[in-house]
Formats: structure tokens, sequence, C-alpha cells
């Protein structure tokens, strides 16, 4: 069976920056406000680039780093809960605008879990055998779901997209172990309504939902704190591996006290988790790719290094990859 190891990572995000002191010149906030609920200082608004662009981007630098064309991409697996359309997907796009003629191409929805769900489809594909060389990318223009009037939810979010390149490989670990999870019971906790059910023989008066992200904050905070926590152990005891030899925790960057306290109630030191939420926010899919990338090209990311990813989203979905890093990667 041919492991399934990254080869290249990419990343991307819109130029224009947003600060809490910006958001507070339209918004009843401050920068004291959100960044002692969030640690978020700052978050990058695309002012027309769409979730597509992001992506193409991401996937461009990913491919550059990995030294292979686009043409001998067997897939692309795009998350996102934000996409350009319903139809075409994302990936279909950027699979267009790489040139990736002979790639299968498809989106994959699971909100703020979605590079994890994305990384582990694509390393059942790679060490099956079925395919090779697949582009993995999380991509999010959550500035358009978002209601700019609400300080609840428009101070936490943020565009931009991060992609890897998946490879087989007969040396190295790479990906191995993998948990995902969901509970639909909690479905109400964070919610993005799509279109509303409307045809002739539905009734005139019923009710047309806002397309905006609502959430309940205290049942997510709580869902991501203990997902956290018991996905992390369960890795950890699964894979035989004591917390020293973890040498990274790259989670879904959603809020730094959500990290802090799992990683107190871990018994985990924080500085082995990678935080950035205070320059990008919650990008929800795009996340753990930008953390990723950047400690990578960074040349935080050693040969051998064990690195837990881990992410948490409406749905609600949950999920964790243990990853070995394989090679040494140009930081560029």
């Amino acid at each position: 069976m041919s492991h399934a190891v990254i080869i290249g990572t990419g990343s991307y995000v819109p130029d224009n920056t947003v600060t809490n002191d910006d958001l507070a010149a339209f918004v009843d906030t401050s920068d004291e406000w959100i960044f002692s609920r969030t640690g978020i200082k700052q978050r990058h608004i695309s002012t027309g680039e769409d979730t597509s662009d992001l992506a193409y981007k991401a996937s461009k630098r990913a491919l550059e780093q990995a030294h292979i064309p686009a043409s001998e991409l067997d897939m692309i697996i795009c998350a996102t809960i934000t996409p350009d359309y319903f139809m075409p997907s994302v990936a279909c796009i950027v699979q267009h605008r790489l040139g990736a003629s002979k790639a299968a191409a498809f989106d994959l929805a699971a909100a703020c879990t979605g590079f994890v769900y994305a990384l582990a489809v694509a390393a059942s594909f790679v060490q099956s055998g079925l395919y090779r060389n697949i582009l993995v990318v999380g991509a999010e223009t959550l500035s358009k779901s978002v209601d700019w009037s609400d300080r609840s939810t428009c101070v936490l979010f943020g565009d931009g997209a991060g992609a890897a390149i998946i490879s087989a490989s007969e040396r190295g670990n790479g990906i191995g172990t993998i948990r995902l999870a969901s509970d639909g019971s909690r479905r109400d906790c964070l919610l993005l309504p799509a279109l509303p059910l409307s045809n002739p023989y539905t009734r005139a008066d019923r009710e047309r939902n806002c397309s905006y992200i609502s959430m309940k904050g205290q049942e997510v905070f709580k869902f991501a704190v203990r997902t956290m926590v018991d996905m992390i152990s369960d890795i950890m005891k699964e894979a035989e591996l004591a917390q020293e030899e973890i040498s990274h925790v790259i989670a879904h960057q959603a809020n730094y006290r959500i990290i802090e306290q799992a990683a107190r109630a871990l018994d985990m030191p924080i500085e082995k988790f990678y935080v950035n939420i205070d320059k990008y926010a919650n990008t929800s899919a795009a996340t753990i790719g930008i953390a990723l990338d950047e400690m990578n090209r960074q040349g935080r990311l050693r040969p051998g290094d064990k690195i837990i990813l881990i992410g948490f989203g409406g749905g609600m979905t949950s999920g964790a990859i243990l990853l070995e890093w394989s090679q040494n990667i140009i930081q560029k």
C-alpha cells in the first residue's frame, strides 16, 4: 500500500486587511472587546475575489512548491461552504484555471472541518492505489455570508484559502491515523441557510430565510473544547504516542480561548499549538491549510515531526489526522 504524503503547500488571503478598529467604525465593538474574547486582531476581507479565485491562487502556490505540473493531478477536492455557485463546483473552476485536464474535481462541505475531511478522502484514494497526486484546498469567502450589523458574528470571520498536494510515496508514513465524526442532533448550533423551498406548490407566505451565519456561541465553544480534548487523546492512544512525541498541533482557528482551554485540559504545553487567528480570524475550511503552509514556509516542520491536525465546525462535524512530516519541502 502506498503512503499518502504532503509534497507541497500553498495559501492565499486577499490584500485588504480589516482591523478590529476598522470594524468599530460601523459596529458597536472595540479592539479590546474582540481580542480579549477571541484572540483576533485583524482579518482579510475580499474586495472582489470570490472563493474560486482564492482557491486557485493557493493551489497554484502548492503546485509550484511540489514541483509538479497541474497536468499530473488526478483529483481536486475543494472544501468550502461559500462556493461561487452551487454548480459548477469551485473545484471544477480551479481545475479549468490550473489546466488540470485529467483531474476529477468536486467540492466537499464539512464546514470548518472541511480541510481535515478532504485530506482524509485524498489519503484514502492515494493509499488504495487508485490515484497518485491529489490537490486538496480549503477556501472560503465568509465575508459574503456574514451579517455585518451583527457584532457577535461579523468580528469572527475572514476570507482565505489553504492548499496541499497529496502524493503517493513508498517512503515515510505521511497521513496516518484518521478520526472523523459528526453529530447532526446539534445541527442548529451553526447555521448558514441555503435556498428555501419555493415552487408553485408551496405556500405563498412561506418565510424566506436570510443567508447569514448564525451561531449559538456557548454551545459551539463547549463542543469545540470537548472535541479537541477527546480526539487528540484518541489519536495519541491509537498511535501509541506519548504527549512528548507530538511536535505540533494545528487546530482550527476559531477562538484562541478554545485552543487555550483544550491545551490546559490535555495538560499539553500551549507552545505545541500553532496559532495565527490574530492575523486571519476564522476562515472556516481554510484555517488549517493556511496554518500548515505558514509553518512549512517558516521552516518549522522537519522530517519525522508528528503533527495532529484537528477541526470542528457546523454540522456539527469534527475530525483529526495524525500526520508525519516526510521530507524537506522548499520553504519559499
